[in-house]
């Protein structure tokens, strides 16, 4: 996945074209997130809505932004225009989010809503070990998956490349992997060269949906949690 997208078409033009199903997470409200969450569509990659939410850090959360002091309707009102601002979402991650994300009544009103949409799944980006997303998305029924590698904390390119060698060893372990980056110029050169060698590995991109259905056919059970130990969020990820 490729979070953060939206705010430079230069550099969601070149997400849009990575060549594999990479999916896409967009923010909402930005100035090309429609216009490229349609591209990233047409191009056959899934789109995600990427959620502003509040993290222990105060940081800037940018136009829809979910808040600790927020009451139910205000969450749900914007929770709401934020998915509407995102052509073609199949799916929510959180951005930032390390204040929301532990807290099980903010996260309860999140997968009510999900929920209510009847199709959507959450990815819980873990930029905290306390988060209770996945446990509070299962309570609700809501299709969820755990981030196990953040590729660039640290956007240098051969710390980028560390990670990456580290996400197609898990998943060859593991048998799968969930890995984000970001739009910077050295983790899309990084994509561009690497993701077309992925099958000489034994590996291939898939979408968070196509994961999700796969592990509901192997079990019922499954699905609901991520098949490696969560490792905790990394130091740089945007808590």
């Amino acid at each position: 996945m490729i979070d953060d997208v939206g705010d430079r078409l230069d550099l969601g033009r070149r997400a849009v074209a990575l060549p594999a199903p990479v999916t896409l997470a967009f923010l909402p409200h930005t100035t090309f997130a429609a216009r490229l969450a349609h591209a990233a569509h047409a191009a056959g990659k899934e789109v995600m809505l990427h959620l502003p939410m509040e993290s222990v850090i105060p940081r800037p959360l940018g136009p829809g932004g979910i808040t600790l002091h927020m009451d139910e309707a205000q969450f749900s009102r914007t929770l709401e225009a934020d998915l509407a601002a995102i052509p073609h979402v199949r799916g929510v991650n959180n951005h930032m989010g390390s204040l929301l994300t532990p807290h099980p009544g903010h996260m309860s009103w999140l997968m009510a809503g999900l929920r209510a949409r009847g199709d959507l799944y959450f990815i819980d980006s873990r930029t905290t070990a306390s988060s209770v997303a996945p446990a509070v998305a299962r309570e609700h029924g809501v299709p969820h998956l755990v981030r196990d590698v953040f590729l660039d904390p640290d956007p240098t390119p051969a710390r980028i490349e560390a990670q990456w060698r580290q996400a197609v060893a898990l998943a060859r372990t593991h048998g799968r992997a969930v890995v984000i980056g970001h739009p910077y110029p050295d983790t899309l050169a990084l994509l561009e060269r690497e993701l077309p060698r992925l099958a000489a590995q034994g590996c291939r991109v898939v979408a968070p949906s196509a994961l999700i259905t796969q592990h509901q056919q192997r079990s019922p059970e499954l699905w609901h949690a991520s098949l490696s130990p969560s490792p905790p969020a990394a130091k740089n990820s945007k808590p």
